[in-house]
């Protein structure tokens, strides 16, 4: 015990991965409540955006675990969709459907095809950056090329040299206008595909359970502190003045130092707290869905103050995420295992 105390354990990476979705899960919703620039803790707030990343870090290590585990494009996608699908169906169909009848113009659906296409696969968001639920679409498309990119780095390692390119890609569309003008409008989709790739790179370190010495404690330590030190800064004094490239690229320093540190301090908290931790983040998708639309929309008119409408918005958001996760294993049951 005290040896693996000392050490980095990367397995604890997936060990503890249904906790620290949950941490993602409350600092992504801590992000969304609506704050004062005033307030002493706006800048920490702003940040909470790191979630994001911290949620694909881990995605990509669990299909790692998924794709090596059974490489059938089949059982894999099968898998991965069925577990977003039908619930993102569901709610997006609440939705788009009340946006196109209450919104003049039919909202972010100016036609039924556009409603249908909303529906099906959140086509607003790569259509025109409709941000309501931008995560889901963009989970979903990394989902689909995730398998070809395992298969390309299982058999040319060199790949795994993706993240760069990707990083450089999000530089190039940041600033060359011909291609800003023509997929700007989906940055946070660009912005996002370094730390996924990252994450499926790190996959095989973390299932052969790679460690590495008390040192190493040191590096993770500093790289914390500097990336949410620039991330704060930037937050606090730059908002709406610069474009988020620095900050996108700090937030993936930050999120894997963060998660390892969260993993330290799993190791000390009681059995309970981690349960917790460990339900939310088995909701997460369903939190994610529920709390800015369908809760966060009707408190935030009462002005109850930055943390009365937190508590309040996960006092009712969980409840209902919990339930509509029940209802849709509930539907999920009657399909097929697998295609």
């Amino acid at each position: 015990m005290e040896k693996e105390m000392r050490n980095i354990q990367l397995s604890d990476l997936s060990k503890y991965r249904g906790a620290l979705m949950g941490v993602a899960m409350l600092i992504i919703i801590l992000f969304h409540m609506p704050i004062s620039r005033n307030s002493d803790w706006f800048g920490l707030a702003r940040c909470g955006n790191v979630g994001v990343d911290m949620f694909l870090f881990l995605s990509g290590i669990g299909l790692w675990y998924a794709w090596t585990k059974n490489p059938s494009f089949r059982n894999f996608y099968w898998r991965r969709y069925i577990r977003i699908y039908p619930t993102w169906l569901l709610m997006a169909s609440i939705f788009y459907i009340n946006n196109y009848l209450t919104v003049k113009g039919g909202g972010y659906s100016p036609n039924i095809f556009h409603l249908i296409a909303n529906i099906l696969v959140n086509w607003s968001f790569w259509r025109i950056d409709d941000l309501t639920f931008w995560f889901i679409p963009s989970i979903m498309m990394m989902y689909t090329f995730a398998p070809l990119y395992m298969k390309l780095i299982q058999k040319h390692p060199v790949w795994r040299w993706m993240p760069l390119i990707a990083l450089l890609w999000y530089a190039l569309i940041r600033y060359y206008t011909p291609l800003w003008q023509a997929v700007g409008h989906v940055e946070i989709f660009w912005s996002r595909i370094a730390v996924f790739l990252l994450g499926i790179n790190c996959g095989v370190w973390v299932k052969e359970k790679r460690s590495f010495e008390t040192s190493g404690w040191g590096i993770v330590a500093i790289t914390f502190i500097l990336s949410l030190w620039l991330c704060v800064f930037i937050e606090s004094t730059r908002r709406g003045s610069f474009p988020p490239l620095a900050e996108r690229y700090a937030y993936i320093p930050l999120s894997i130092s963060g998660m390892l540190l969260l993993c330290a301090l799993f190791r000390h908290l009681p059995s309970w707290c981690l349960r917790i931790f460990t339900f939310i983040g088995g909701i997460s998708l369903e939190l994610y869905l529920v709390h800015i639309e369908f809760v966060l929309k009707y408190i935030k008119v009462y002005h109850l103050g930055y943390w009365l409408t937190t508590l309040s918005v996960l006092a009712i958001s969980i409840p209902l995420a919990w339930l509509l996760s029940k209802l849709v294993d509930i539907l999920v049951k009657r399909l097929p295992k697998q295609i």
